[in-house]
């Protein structure tokens, strides 16, 4: 099947981007610099990120507010228009479909659902509306210096506080922009209509955002212990194992998977999502046995060298009944290494 390109394809090419496959679109993974300076940008000053793969889906009816909120976990009662609010999709069994940020525009009954890049045709089967993903690019603009960057073009854009909505013209180009991100820094993302994704991002490069791909992007929010569906959510998955039990406004009358995350809730999860850091370089990747006591007890979803601790740190499920205060280990290819549960982010 033939890879879908960004509307920003031919500026990565020039860039020198290190392409591949993600969720079926050709993305940059990284650029010539690399993903270490590409983690340091963001961490230190702003990085600027396409992450047009990921989905959109519009929905404009009146009953909109209605259909979401009796399908998705949050409890959009609690925010407004031109707010954004994170959530979750479940199935009957209570498992993650996927985890989702919709934004609230300012208009009212407007509603942009921002699902994971494979899953949009599985969001609209449930809430309804229309797949927009085709007609805008999205670009994250990430880091300390983030509004600084974008307030030499849109000072009332830089100024949007986090989880609100707005819309506003950067670089001469109507956005609408969200203070919402995947990282652990501060900074906004940007939705575009195509004809003007080009012009915008060459005016935020100009202006001093430093291009990163999805390498560092990944890297970044394992830092900040940001749950990637396919890893620390998905089949077989719910919000509580995950520790996100705080997605989920338990006191809804209607929500997808309700009775079987309450049921799971009365009885207790059987594993729990933790923290690790290793010892040394080498990192454990997503597999990996934990070891407790010197017996399997888990398994790592997410496990990556840190750039900013400099050593190796993982996500794991691990069982509920495993003493974490044992002597723990990670299986890395046969080759026992020490780990320590600690709190999360690990930035």
């Amino acid at each position: 099947m033939e890879l879908r390109r960004s509307p920003l394809h031919a500026r990565h090419v020039a860039l020198g981007a290190n392409l591949v496959d993600f969720g079926g679109w050709e993305m940059p993974v990284a650029y010539p610099t690399g993903t270490l300076a590409e983690h340091a940008a963001c961490r230190s000053a702003a990085a600027l990120f396409d992450v047009s793969h990921l989905g959109t889906v519009r929905i404009t009816d009146g009953d909109a507010f209605d259909r979401l909120q009796s399908t998705l976990t949050n409890d959009l009662s609690r925010i407004g228009p031109g707010r954004a609010q994170y959530t979750h999709l479940l199935d009957d069994d209570a498992s993650v479909l996927d985890d989702i940020i919709v934004w609230w525009h300012r208009e009212g009954d407007v509603f942009d659902v921002m699902p994971n890049a494979s899953n949009t045709s599985s969001v609209v089967e449930a809430v309804g509306g229309r797949d927009i993903t085709h007609t805008r690019a999205v670009l994250a603009l990430q880091g300390p210096t983030a509004r600084e960057v974008l307030a030499t073009l849109a000072p009332a854009a830089a100024a949007v506080r986090r989880f609100r909505v707005m819309s506003a013209e950067v670089a001469g180009v109507e956005c609408t922009v969200a203070g919402t991100g995947y990282t652990g820094e501060d900074g906004v993302e940007l939705a575009v209509a195509l004809d003007g994704a080009e012009q915008v991002w060459d005016a935020l490069i100009d202006a001093g955002a430093f291009p990163a791909g999805l390498g560092a992007r990944d890297t970044l929010r394992l830092e900040a212990a940001l749950p990637l569906h396919g890893a620390e959510l998905g089949p077989g998955i719910t919000s509580l194992q995950a520790g996100l039990g705080w997605v989920v406004a338990w006191d809804k009358p209607a929500f997808a998977g309700r009775d079987a995350a309450l049921a799971e809730r009365e009885r207790g999860v059987g594993r729990r999502l933790v923290g690790l850091h290793s010892e040394g370089r080498r990192p454990a990747r997503a597999g990996s046995a934990v070891l407790v006591g010197g017996e399997q007890a888990g398994f790592v979803t997410s496990g990556n060298f840190s750039p900013q601790l400099g050593h190796g740190i993982a996500l794991a499920f691990v069982d509920s009944s495993a003493d974490t205060d044992a002597a723990i280990a990670l299986d890395v290819r046969g080759t026992a290494i020490p780990a320590t549960v600690v709190p999360t982010p690990f930035v």
